[in-house]
């Protein structure tokens, strides 16, 4: 279980595979484990990849505050430091993927590509997911009711922290933990983290959406085609100066959480796209050398 001080925290961390730089950060309420069912044993035999627990996930500290993007992205700078590694690309899910963007526009110098996985902007655009008219809800909602084996009461199937609570109840899904019981402290964790950033509490310590046109690196938008958060994917597609998209059939279960269900689908994107911009780097390098 190596761990490595950043930040004024201990971070559980995996590295593994030789090569450029490939860090994956995971989404709240998840843990680095979810990396390594499929992903990383593939990338891996390309890349040299980073697999961390966020600060209060898994077996990272649990500091009582700092958990706004901001907050975030400084962890994630800082395990790069303490780890010798200059330059990476970075992959985000979910919340994950609105740290790296975070991390991209404070630290612009530290990144090559960004490769973004079902990103939510979750406080950009909370006001958007807090409205009952939230396709969202009905997702969330019919989840939840199906892994719970009984209907959510009406007066509650827009109440986050309701909704939050019933996870205390359904085992977990995937990986080597499948069908054990969930931590009921990092549930209660989730809350603590989604709260503020969804009642706009934290905005000084979170990215707005008039931030994400300062972040020029080549990124990658992956979203399903009926996602959850298919406006966070417009905002960063208008909004990003060097984004291109790739959206994927929408026929998971657990539709947000393609990474898990197909992650052959992430692992080709990611690699193909990679792949692309490392080529187009060494030819203008090479191009620069001839002047």
């Amino acid at each position: 279980m190596p761990k490595i001080e950043a930040n004024n925290l201990k971070f559980h961390y995996w590295r593994s595979g030789q090569g450029a730089d490939l860090v994956l950060v995971h989404g709240l309420g998840g843990n680095l484990a979810g990396w390594h069912l499929n992903m990383v044993p593939a990338l891996q035999q390309e890349y040299r990849v980073l697999t961390y627990d966020l600060r209060g996930h898994g077996r990272s500290d649990a500091p009582p505050a700092g958990y706004a993007t901001g907050d975030m992205a400084q962890d994630l700078c800082g395990l790069l430091d303490a780890l010798e590694i200059e330059k990476a690309a970075l992959v985000g899910h979910s919340w994950g993927a609105d740290i790296v963007l975070h991390f991209a526009l404070l630290h612009p110098d530290r990144v090559s590509e960004l490769v973004i996985v079902e990103g939510g902007l979750l406080a950009p655009l909370a006001p958007s997911y807090r409205s009952p008219e939230w396709n969202g809800w009905p997702y969330v909602t019919g989840t939840i009711e199906a892994l719970l084996g009984r209907p959510i009461p009406d007066e509650n199937r827009c109440d986050l922290d309701y909704l939050i609570r019933q996870l205390i109840e359904i085992p977990i899904q995937y990986g080597p933990g499948r069908g054990r019981p969930r931590d009921e402290e990092i549930v209660f964790r989730v809350l603590d983290v989604l709260k503020p950033m969804w009642e706009g509490r934290e905005a000084d310590g979170n990215m707005g959406l008039e931030s994400i046109a300062r972040i020029p690196h080549p990124t990658l938008l992956v979203y399903e085609a009926d996602s959850v958060f298919l406006e966070a994917h417009r905002e960063l597609s208008d909004r990003l100066p060097a984004s291109s998209s790739v959206i994927l059939p929408g026929a998971g279960t657990l539709k947000h959480f393609t990474s898990l269900e197909h992650p052959e689908l992430i692992v080709s994107n990611t690699r193909t796209f990679l792949m692309q911009h490392r080529a187009a780097r060494l030819d203008a390098s090479y191009a620069a050398s001839q002047i």
